[in-house]
């Protein structure tokens, strides 16, 4: 007795006829493309590497203004026009 695989004794036959050129060896053959890996950074990841890169802070300082917020002689006319110069140059950058 004789076992025949798919197609029978011929072997497979194509289904698509001018599809039977292609053959899986010679796929394997061609030099693939490499793959490239990509890294996409979202808005929201910008922002907290740009948290994690803040100085450290430094409580001497704020308790400090703290204590001048309370007594009422932090905020000062040239500290508010300093921090409005400030505020215009950052939002210029955008």
């Amino acid at each position: 007795m004789e076992i025949h695989g798919a197609g029978g004794p011929q072997g497979p036959q194509p289904i698509y006829p001018r599809l039977a050129s292609f053959s899986v060896e010679s796929a394997a053959n061609a030099p693939a493309a490499a793959p490239k890996d990509q890294v996409e950074i979202s808005q929201l990841g910008l922002v907290l590497d740009g948290i994690h890169s803040l100085p450290e802070i430094r409580h001497e300082k704020v308790e400090a203004i703290r204590q001048q917020i309370a007594e009422g002689t932090y905020e000062t006319p040239e500290k508010l026009d300093r921090a409005l110069d400030n505020l215009l140059s950052e939002l210029s950058g955008f």
